[in-house]
């Protein structure tokens, strides 16, 4: 990563950076042909006073990124959401970066909660699964709605709605701190003292297998969109830019 950015926790010092956060939400948004939940300026400078986020500057003061915490079903999932990261610095590492401080400001904000993305992004896939995290189903993840409520910007949520919820474009991935603890303990204690193995999921990391697991996402994903029919007979235009965000991201 560039030495001249610096990433760190976002103060109130930062209100004066939000339109220009959420400007670049929209817009990134808008070229990659998907969607994220809308965020107004006074959201993130909201964040930024409660002390939910982080941002990655210049160290002469130029915005380079951000992203923040949300919490659901009192604090019990935690969710890191709008990462997003300035075209000029792009491919920089930064978002990495962003990303490991945003998590590690979760842990300490709220170090029993399950920590989940949702992402159509493989690059930000690659990173959480650095980070902890696990693909899950969406059972999984929490059942809030006003958390659900965010897709409705998203072009996709045609789609999430008609597999009720239960499965959409994005990979849902998930790091459980109590799991975690209990592989851990597993592991340090001799094989003959441990009368039961605690669960754990299969593992479905990229660690080695990335290649597949691109695949894979990309195979989810084409079956998702050959099976969408929209009933109104409209969003031939909607159904194309998420086929060209898919094929040529």
């Amino acid at each position: 990563m560039n030495q001249d950015i610096i990433v760190r926790d976002a103060t109130p010092d930062d209100k004066k950076y939000a339109e220009t956060i959420t400007t670049e939400m929209a817009e990134s948004a808008k070229a990659r042909g998907t969607g994220i939940a809308k965020r107004s300026p006074e959201y993130i400078q909201m964040k930024m006073d409660e002390g939910k986020a982080v941002i990655a500057v210049t160290q002469d003061g130029s915005w380079v990124g951000f992203c923040y915490i949300e919490a659901w079903e009192t604090a019990k999932y935690v969710a890191n959401s709008g990462l997003i990261v300035s075209p000029a610095f792009r491919k920089s590492g930064v978002a990495t970066e962003i990303k490991r401080k945003v998590f590690e400001l979760s842990r300490k904000k709220y170090p029993d909660a399950k920590i989940f993305g949702l992402t159509t992004g493989l690059a930000v896939m690659k990173i959480n699964s650095d980070l902890g995290y696990e693909p899950v189903t969406y059972s999984e993840l929490t059942n809030d709605e006003e958390f659900w409520k965010g897709c409705k910007s998203c072009v996709n949520y045609d789609i999430l709605m008609s597999k009720e919820r239960k499965n959409c474009l994005c990979t849902a991935m998930l790091y459980d701190p109590a799991e975690k603890a209990a592989q851990l303990n597993a592991a340090s204690q001799p094989a003959a003292t441990v009368a039961h193995k605690p669960y754990r999921r299969p593992n479905r990391s990229f660690a080695g297998n990335y290649r597949l697991f691109e695949r894979w996402v990309r195979f989810k994903q084409y079956v998702l969109l050959k099976g969408w029919r929209r009933k109104d007979g409209e969003g031939e235009e909607k159904k194309n830019s998420i086929l060209s965000f898919l094929f040529f991201w």
